[in-house]
């Protein structure tokens, strides 16, 4: 298997496990504020923020620009996490999860129109797309599961 068919892989799978370690969770419970300030509703939130802004640096990527535009520095994660589940805030838990799943798709799609040449590894270290998309997705997800799965555990939910 491709490099970049593995990545894609390992996408989906854990795009799908994360989904499980929402699913079942009522309007209450998405809301109800345990990690920090944030409920499961914002970690989804910031998430989907993240897909979204990290598909048009994938989009940049596949027409051979640097993933961040001109001007814009993704170092400060704090206050674009923050942003991410700022402008969610106000929306219903139902909404927040459908518009991950429409982001998601478009997010899948802008990796895998990413030349297979781009994707792997070089001098032993990951290539620019892989490390963008573990952080941004599969590890992202991996991450946030973990913990939601662990709550819901304490809550007995």
């Amino acid at each position: 298997m491709s490099d970049k068919l593995a990545t894609l892989k390992l996408l989906d799978e854990e795009y799908a496990n994360f989904r499980k370690a929402i699913d079942g969770l009522d309007a209450a419970a998405l809301q109800r504020v345990w990690f920090g300030e944030w409920s499961v509703q914002d970690i989804v939130a910031h998430v989907l923020g993240w897909e979204r802004e990290m598909a048009q640096a994938l989009r940049r990527m596949a027409r051979g620009e640097k993933p961040a535009p001109e001007g814009v520095d993704y170092s400060d994660s704090d206050a674009w996490n923050a942003r991410f589940s700022l402008v969610m805030k106000q929306q219903l838990p139902t909404t927040v999860l459908a518009e991950w799943g429409q982001v998601h798709q478009v997010y899948r799609a802008a990796a895998a129109a990413i030349a297979d040449d781009r994707f792997g590894v070089t001098d032993g270290k990951p290539k620019t797309v892989n490390r963008l998309i573990e952080t941004s997705g599969y590890g992202h997800f991996r991450e946030h599961g973990a913990q939601i799965r662990e709550w819901r555990k304490t809550q007995g939910l």
